[in-house]
Parts: C-alpha cells; sequence; structure tokens
C-alpha cells in the first residue's frame, strides 16, 4: 500500500514510540451539511485514505467508536436540547420554528438528514479517545471528526451541535485533577471556555483570530471568574500571521502554562482552518508549522488527545490531519503523496505540504512580543499546579445495558476483568470502541453562568434551559479520589458585562435537582467492571480501510436539510468562497 521510503523515523525525544488510538467510523464522510455550506464531514474520509495509503494504519490501534447515548450528551447539554436534535429531520422542521430559533438551528447550523447520527458519532469518538487515556491503553488518542468547539450548552453555533470536547474534558477530570485544553483553530474556541470559566481544574488557550471575525470573544483581557481566574488564555492574533511569528507565542506560553498548570492530560483542538489558503481563514500557516503544535506538545509525555475541528480547504485540511497522524506515531511523511482514493484532489503538485502564500503578516513583532508579556505575567499570577479534595471518584463510563442493545449488534465477548479488550493483531486492528455514558446521579444546582454542568455520572444531567445543572462528581488521578469541577451553563458573554452578569446569576436562588440514590455495593462494583472493559466487536481489517458509500466531496448527498438555501451573509463565520 505504501512506496518504500515513505515512512522515516523522527530523530529526539518525540521520536519515541507511542501507542497511538485512532478513532474512525467508514460512515461519517457519508453526512451532508447541504448545498454549498462548507462544512464538509467528506474530509475525514480524505484524512484516512490518505493516511492509510501513508502506511501508518500499521502504527495505529483502529477503533470504530460507539456511538454516544442521549444520557451521555446531557452530561453538558441541556436535556431538552438534545431531545431536539434527535427529532428534528429535515421533513419536520418547518413544524418545529420556534425550537430551531431558541437552540441557533438553521443557518449556519443546518437540519439535515442524519444529523444526530453524526453528533454521536462524532462525540462518541472523542469520549472513547478519553477513556483509551484514562485507562492507560494509549499515550495519544485520536478523533478528526471531533473538535466541534462552537456548541454551547442549550445551542448550536457555528456549525458545532454537540461539544465534544467538554464532554472528553469531563470524561479525563474523572481521572486527572488538572486538564488542559489548547485550541488552535484560528475561530475562538468560545465554546469550551465558557464551559470552564470558572474552575481551576481546567485551563483553557485559544490562539485565534480577533477583531471583527467570528466568534467576535477571545479578547486579551478574558482571563476567568471567580476560581477560574487567570485560567483562561486568550492570545489574538491579527490577519497573516506565519509559523515563526505563531510558534514564538506557542511554545514559550505552552512551556510555562506546562511547568506552571502541570495537567494530567492535554487536549489539543487542531482545526485546519488556520492554514493559509483555507477558504474561511485568514492565517498563513504551513502543514509543518500546524504540526509542530503537535509534535511540541507529544514531546511533554502526558497523555494527548488530538481532535479535528474547522478546515474548509478539504485537500489542505486531509494533508494537514494526515501528516499530524504521522507526527503522532513518531513518523516523518515524504511529500510525494502515494496514490490514494482522492488523487485528484491534491493536483497539480500531488504533494503533503503547501506553500504559504505571499500575503502581508499584520502581527508586527512588537505586538507579539507584547501580547507574549501580558500572558506571560498572568500565568505568574496562578497558583502552582492547584490542589484538589479527595473525594469518591464518579464511576467510569460504561456500555448499555444488554437489554438496550440490538440482538445483531451486540458483541460477542465481554470481558469480566478491567483488563483491556485483546487488540486485534495485524495492520489493521480495528475495534468498535464501548459506548459511552455512565449512570448519571445529580446533586443540587446553581442557575446561570456560574452553574455546574452535568459533569460525568456523579456530576447529575443538566436540565432544561435557564442554565440550572448538576454539580458535584469526582475524579481519580494515580489511584487518588478528586471531585470534578464546576462547569459554567452560560458563557462569559461579550465584554464588559462578563462580571455583572456573573454577579447577578450568583444572587438568583438556587434551583435543587434530586440526586439519585445510590447503588448496592454490589452493583457499583459491577458498572466499574463494565464502564473499564470496554468490550469490542472484532471487524474484519478490510473495514479499516474502506471509504463507505457517497460520492466523492459529498455533494451528492441529500439537499433536504435547512443548508441548501443558506445566506453567504448570515453570520461572520460564512465568509470566503462558497464554491470551493
Amino acid at each position: 500500500m505504501t512506496s518504500t521510503g515513505t515512512l522515516c523515523n523522527l530523530a529526539g525525544p518525540e521520536g519515541r514510540k507511542k501507542r497511538v488510538a485512532y478513532f474512525y467510523d467508514p460512515d461519517v464522510g457519508n453526512y451532508y451539511y447541504g448545498q454549498g455550506h462548507p462544512m464538509k464531514p467528506h474530509r475525514i474520509r480524505m484524512t484516512h485514505s490518505l493516511l492509510m495509503h501513508y502506511g501508518l494504519h500499521t502504527k495505529l490501534e483502529i477503533f470504530k467508536p460507539f456511538p454516544a447515548r442521549d444520557k451521555d450528551m446531557c452530561r453538558f447539554h441541556s436535556d431538552d436540547y438534545v431531545e431536539f436534535l434527535r427529532t428534528v429531520t429535515p421533513e419536520n422542521q418547518h413544524e418545529q420554528l420556534r425550537m430551531l430559533k431558541r437552540f441557533n438551528v438553521g443557518e449556519d447550523c443546518p437540519v439535515f438528514d442524519g444529523l444526530y447520527q453524526f453528533c454521536q458519532t462524532y462525540t462518541g469518538g472523542s469520549v472513547g479517545g478519553a477513556v483509551k487515556l484514562n485507562h492507560g491503553h494509549s499515550d495519544i488518542a485520536i478523533n478528526w471528526a471531533g473538535g466541534l468547539h462552537h456548541a454551547k450548552k442549550c445551542e448550536a453555533s457555528g456549525f458545532c451541535y454537540v461539544n465534544d470536547i467538554v464532554l472528553a474534558i469531563l470524561e479525563l477530570l474523572k481521572y486527572h485533577a488538572r486538564v488542559l485544553y489548547i485550541d488552535i483553530d484560528i475561530h475562538h474556541g468560545d465554546g469550551v471556555e465558557e464551559a470552564f470559566y470558572t474552575t481551576d481544574r481546567v485551563m483553557t488557550v485559544s490562539f485565534h483570530k480577533f477583531g471583527d471575525y467570528f466568534p467576535g470573544t477571545g479578547d486579551l483581557r478574558d482571563t476567568g471568574y471567580g476560581k477560574g481566574k487567570h485560567y483562561s488564555l486568550n492570545v489574538p492574533l491579527h490577519d497573516g500571521i506565519d509559523d515563526d511569528s505563531y510558534l514564538s507565542l506557542f511554545k514559550p506560553l505552552i512551556s510555562k502554562v506546562m511547568d506552571v498548570f502541570q495537567p494530567g492530560a492535554v487536549v489539543l483542538q487542531c482545526g485546519a482552518d488556520s492554514l493559509s489558503g483555507d477558504r474561511l481563514g485568514c492565517f498563513n500557516l504551513s502543514v509543518r508549522g500546524h504540526s509542530e503544535c503537535v509534535r511540541f506538545l507529544r514531546s511533554f509525555n502526558v497523555p494527548l488527545l488530538l481532535l479535528g475541528g474547522g478546515g474548509y480547504t478539504i485537500r489542505n485540511v486531509a494533508r494537514c490531519w494526515c501528516y499530524e497522524t504521522g507526527v503522532a506515531v513518531g513518523l516523518e511523511l515524504e511529500d510525494r503523496m502515494p496514490f490514494n482514493d482522492y488523487y485528484e484532489y491534491f493536483g497539480p503538485d500531488y504533494t503533503l505540504h503547501i506553500t504559504p502564500s505571499n500575503m502581508e503578516n499584520q502581527n508586527s513583532r512588537a505586538y507579539l512580543d507584547s501580547v507574549r508579556t501580558r500572558l506571560l505575567e498572568n500565568l505568574s499570577k496562578l497558583q502552582h499546579a492547584p490542589s484538589v479534595p479527595f473525594h469518591a471518584r464518579a464511576p467510569d463510563t460504561q456500555l448499555p445495558d444488554e437489554e438496550e442493545e440490538e440482538a445483531d449488534t451486540r458483541p460477542d465477548d465481554r470481558e469480566a476483568d478491567g483488563d483491556a479488550p485483546a487488540v486485534l493483531e495485524g495492520p489493521a486492528a480495528v475495534k468498535e470502541e464501548g459506548k459511552t455514558g455512565s449512570k448519571a446521579a445529580a446533586a443540587a444546582g446553581t442557575a446561570g453562568v456560574g452553574a455546574a454542568a452535568a459533569a460525568a455520572a456523579g456530576g447529575g444531567g443538566g436540565g432544561g434551559g435557564g442554565g440550572v445543572t448538576g454539580g458535584g462528581g469526582t475524579a481519580t488521578t494515580e489511584g487518588k479520589k478528586r471531585p470534578l469541577p464546576e462547569v459554567s451553563g452560560r458563557p462569559p458573554a461579550s465584554r464588559p458585562p462578563v462580571k455583572a452578569k456573573v454577579e447577578a446569576s450568583l444572587k438568583a436562588e438556587p434551583a435543587s435537582i434530586p440526586a439519585r440514590p445510590a447503588a448496592p455495593a454490589d452493583k457499583q462494583k459491577e458498572d466499574l467492571i463494565r464502564g473499564s472493559s470496554l468490550s469490542n466487536r472484532l471487524m474484519t481489517p478490510g473495514e479499516a480501510t474502506a471509504t463507505t458509500g457517497g460520492e466523492k466531496g459529498g455533494e451528492k448527498g441529500s439537499e433536504k436539510g435547512a443548508g441548501s438555501g443558506l445566506s453567504r451573509h448570515a453570520s461572520p463565520y460564512r465568509q470566503g468562497n462558497l464554491a470551493d
């Protein structure tokens, strides 16, 4: 499948062998946002085909994720929003105009065939990757279908419906006292930042275009609130930033964050719309410059979850994420591209790397120095590696009950202990990841910005609208039991009314959510065993290489969704030439 010399070992500490779990569903490329919409899930299929023909599958453990269930998504999102996503279709959306407006669905975030299944697929991969890291089965987990960082607790935003990143971080917090989230998408990671705006257990760092640009948040002065003060770092950038300028900020800032915050795990959102030539972007990064962020974080030898995100020139998205998969496994890929299922997309050069344009870099040296100095000063105010009190840990993410599974999809073999499932030997080791989710137990919640989100198992399921959520979940680190953090149900809002809104919400009368009765001790033990075993249905090696149905480019799918009549000027996100 791969030509001689295509793979070359990396030198240096980043070249050490890593166990890499790779999550991919062959059907993900079939989903179609609508005619003219810039978001094309087909790019995930292109990425998979390219990395397979580079031979990277021989270095990966490939898993097909179990779809996330309603209760998994309700660990952060509100029940009524998840129910709406589950039931709305192109055929019945016109009967739900009020709900479409309430949940911000229709323009940038259209209703299309299979919308809920798409959300289940990409969310299942991200949470499944977090589970692999938690159990020590992998050093790095990859889900290029994930990384949809704009989704809010009660609404869709910026092509994103379910915030798989928040759900994956909540899973990681069960085992790690602190989790670091880094976002290199050109758009600000607003959905993740606002979810953890008031906690010191999650630090968010976002490098993004700031100004008259979607979503309009991410000011240098937005640093968190309450216990989360100084745990949100925003790096606002201008048009045309190149590799050297970008890395002159990224490396010193992340080095300082790793030293001061000392995370137990890192989540990196690798949005490829920060690449040069992206149809909605205005940065000037090369594939090598973008992937240097992955290489740098890999060198810290901390559990790492790599997720996708934006990226709208799909041939460059495939190039970037394929190359970064190579970086994750410690291999340098040849620039000369092997023949693959979408070879014609990469002409006329048929190379892996792109040449940045000659656009002007509007980020002056003085501006970059001032941003770096200001952010390093903020980091110096942090408590060094904040501690977390000991508490009982929330149950692990578990498989669905047997009676909930279809007879023909039920795994043949289930493990009776907490060990990792057996690995399918051979170059295409493919497993179907266990379904995510654990029994939700709710405690008292708080209304408004400072509310605790439905935080994983012990944290409670999110209620309906109004930002009322559960709290009080727990986590462990190296066998020590830790509580899950509070997670904000609403955004920090646009500056300057953040503080006023927070203070007003904290004065509101708290709403109570009934606590779930404790299960018997033997039932708790059974849940833990089921949650950690992650039984899989072994798939044939050929399934790893299948591109599975659909027309190339994803343009021949259903056009029943609301995206077929999208307005070019509906949102600042929808800029650029829509005729790729």
